[in-house]
């Protein structure tokens, strides 16, 4: 069964008819005529574009706090351990 794209209330290829499959869903969609359509393409690439800020958005954030963690793991650790170069301010733990 054909699945059209749905848009502020049509479909995107232009068919009209009440018992039509319609979706606003990207993936769901199967008509090619609305996947041809510039509305289609355009959500399609608004969609992509959200995926990819929220993943460099994950990213940063994870890489940014290793020295916090580091000098945590070392405070940790059982007796005098020394923080290495760069931990300024601290000779011991």
């Amino acid at each position: 069964m054909v699945i059209h794209f749905k848009v502020a209330g049509h479909l995107a290829c232009g068919h009209h008819g009440g018992s039509l499959p319609s979706s606003t869903e990207l993936n769901r969609v199967k008509c090619r005529t609305c996947r041809n359509t510039e509305a289609y393409k355009e959500a399609r690439r608004t969609q992509r574009n959200a995926a990819r800020r929220a993943s460099r958005a994950a990213k940063t954030h994870t890489s940014s706090d290793w020295r916090s963690a580091w000098a945590q793991h070392l405070t940790d650790l059982p007796g005098l351990q020394r923080l290495p170069r760069g931990f300024s301010g601290q000779p011991f733990v």
